[in-house]
């Protein structure tokens, strides 16, 4: 028999059943609302401690990997989590670590005249907080993996594109990181999470391309 984290995500059973996975939902989708706050009040926050605001943004990262690495020594899970990560990384601290990552990545990358800061940021982050949920609901009703890939690739192209729009992000970069982030989150590895597949290897992507944008 496959190992628990092989199985399709609509028999990972979430702790606290029905309500636990509506809580999971939520908490991914709620990270939409961290590029907003990082952009909106990260220097005001980030100077209460003295700090420039991506450097309060690694200390978040590094708090919560020391906090994954307590709880995992506890053996805790909280609701919305599923039973194996009492004894494996979270995906949410996969997902948390890799927003960090983004951030200390490409804050340093100058922005264009007349386009937003988070022109590469705001994408990469949106298109895992969207578009995993997006997929993993997708399997639970049934699709199949053609129509899975269909519906991440759409989103996360769209994603992109609104992007463009709002902070002036290329649009033909829409063409190259829809299907890839969705492709990104297709490998299931035992010692990886999708959340993190899903930011890092589009990020690695945007860090080669960056230089000629």
């Amino acid at each position: 028999m496959a190992d628990f984290e092989y199985e399709p995500d609509h028999v990972k059973i979430s702790v606290g059943g029905k309500g636990g996975h509506l809580f999971r939902r939520g908490i991914h989708v709620g990270m939409a609302g961290i590029p907003w706050l990082y952009y909106a009040h990260g220097t005001v926050i980030a100077e209460m401690v003295d700090m420039e605001r991506v450097q309060f943004a690694a200390a978040c990262g590094i708090a919560m990997i020391l906090i994954e690495m307590i709880r995992l020594k506890v053996g805790f899970t909280m609701v919305g989590q599923r039973e194996y990560e009492r004894t494996q990384v979270s995906a949410l601290a996969w997902g948390a670590t890799s927003i960090t990552l983004v951030f200390v990545a490409l804050e340093g990358w100058q922005a264009p005249p007349g386009v937003h800061d988070g022109w590469l940021i705001v994408p990469l982050i949106l298109c895992l907080v969207f578009g995993d949920p997006a997929m993993g609901e997708a399997r639970r009703a049934g699709m199949e993996a053609k129509q899975v890939f269909a519906v991440g690739t759409v989103l996360c192209t769209i994603i992109w594109l609104a992007c463009w729009h709002f902070f002036g992000t290329p649009w033909y970069l829409a063409l190259l990181m829809g299907p890839l982030t969705t492709a990104a989150e297709w490998p299931k590895l035992k010692w990886i999470d999708d959340n993190a597949t899903m930011t890092l290897i589009p990020l690695a992507t945007i860090l080669l391309l960056v230089p000629f944008l």
